[in-house]
Formats: structure tokens, sequence, C-alpha cells
């Protein structure tokens, strides 16, 4: 996953331990979440849906998506979808998961995506949004604060990150990633962490949001999950935050 050095471009270290994964990482995620009864895409399309609500409400399309820390790419056609972005660049140190990112989704569809490794970024920008998902409790704690300055320096004056983070307050969360090969001694943070990542990075924080809080067993329940958006108990958990 992306690493960078503070307020520096982005490295190009190759990642070994997500190399090795390239090839079957869907499959090693997927073997934890049938803990949930659901697919990867059951939880990629709800981050990106529930993203975009949080953008119509500001009034901001998505535009121009960084995607952080992009992995295999496979979140890709949702945030070309759900999301409604108008191009996607998705940079990672894992130069092997690039390679499958870029056979699975490189130019698919009528807008653009590309994936690039992280000193190609800055090219590239300034970007409107930024995205990431589960990237974080993969860097180590002495590369956060320059992994978080790299994507606010990367967005556009006002430009949005939705952080997206597994939540180690929720249980189920926690059993699920000690199934999955490369999650088991990954350091998970918190909401409040996060926010103070992303608040000593110059971002202005403008909401917290907890999601994913009932499995497929009990599905009937899920059109609760809005009104429990507030209490940070979810499975999965959203920083949105901008640059000021």
């Amino acid at each position: 996953m992306s690493a960078v050095s503070p307020r520096g471009p982005m490295t190009t270290t190759p990642d070994p331990e997500f190399d090795a994964f390239a090839d079957r990482y869907d499959e090693a995620l997927q073997r934890g979440l049938d803990a949930s009864g659901e697919s990867k895409e059951y939880f990629a399309e709800g981050r990106a849906r529930w993203t975009r609500r949080q953008l119509d409400a500001l009034g901001r399309p998505a535009g121009r998506v960084l995607d952080f820390g992009c992995g295999t790419g496979s979140a890709t056609p949702y945030l070309l979808g759900a999301l409604g972005a108008r191009e996607v660049v998705g940079s990672d140190t894992s130069l092997a998961s690039l390679e499958v990112a870029r056979r699975s989704f490189g130019g698919r569809g009528s807008a653009p995506a590309r994936f690039v490794a992280p000193a190609d970024v800055a090219a590239l920008g300034p970007f409107d949004t930024a995205f990431c998902n589960g990237v974080f409790h993969h860097i180590p704690l002495a590369e956060r604060a320059g992994a978080v300055a790299a994507v606010h320096d990367a967005l556009a004056p006002g430009g949005l990150f939705a952080f997206w983070e597994n939540n180690p307050w929720n249980p189920g969360t926690r059993w699920v990633m000690s199934r999955i090969e490369f999650d088991r001694d990954a350091i998970t943070l918190s909401p409040p962490e996060a926010r103070r990542l992303l608040r000593a990075a110059g971002f202005e924080v403008l909401r917290t949001d907890s999601l994913f809080w009932f499995p497929r067993l009990l599905a009937a329940l899920r059109p609760l999950e809005p009104l429990l958006a507030g209490i940070p108990l979810g499975g999965q958990y959203l920083v949105l935050c901008r640059r000021r």
C-alpha cells in the first residue's frame, strides 16, 4: 500500500507483501468476508454510494478521483459508477497489483481509469476527490503522517478526502480481519485516531459516519443503518474531510 515521505512525493519502493498477493488478493479478501455473508462487491458499492450521498449533500460532484492505495483496482467500477467520478487515477506501491488493475480496469467505459506508481501522481493532479479504503492500517505508524500529507497535497483547494477504514471497535470487523492473511497483523486505527491524523495534515474534518452494521443474516435491519451512522460502532467508518 502507498507510502510517502512527509510533504514529499509518494515513494515507489516495491511492496513485496502485496506483490505476493496481487493475483489472489480477491480470493484472500473474500475468504474473510464470507463471515458476513456478503461479497466484496457489496461493500465496495456500499462505500461508493454512501460517499456519493455525502458529496451530493455538499453539492460537490466527485470529479477527478485519486484512489489512494488502489491495490488491484477493484473499487474502480464503483468509483466510476456509484460515486460518479469523471476520471479515476489509482496509485499503489505494489507494482504487481497495478499490473492486475491495468489488465482488469484500465480505460474501461467512457470515463478513463489509469493506474500509476506513486511518483507519477503529482504530475496528474490536482484532484477533486481522494478516496481510500482499508489502506492506512497497512501503512507503518511512522509513515502515516506523510501518507496523509501526500493526499492533502494532491487535492485541489477545497478538495474532499473520503477516508474509509476498518473499525477496530467492532468485534465482527476484528474477527473478519483475523481471517484474512494480509490483515491479521495490521495495526488498526480508531475513528478518533483517524481524525487526529487528518487534522494534523491540515484537513478540515466534516463528518464521521459508521456503516455496515448488519450481516446478511440480519439484512432486514439494514434500512436502519443511516440512522445509526453517527454511532461509531459499525464495521467500517468514513471520515470525510476537506483541504482548506
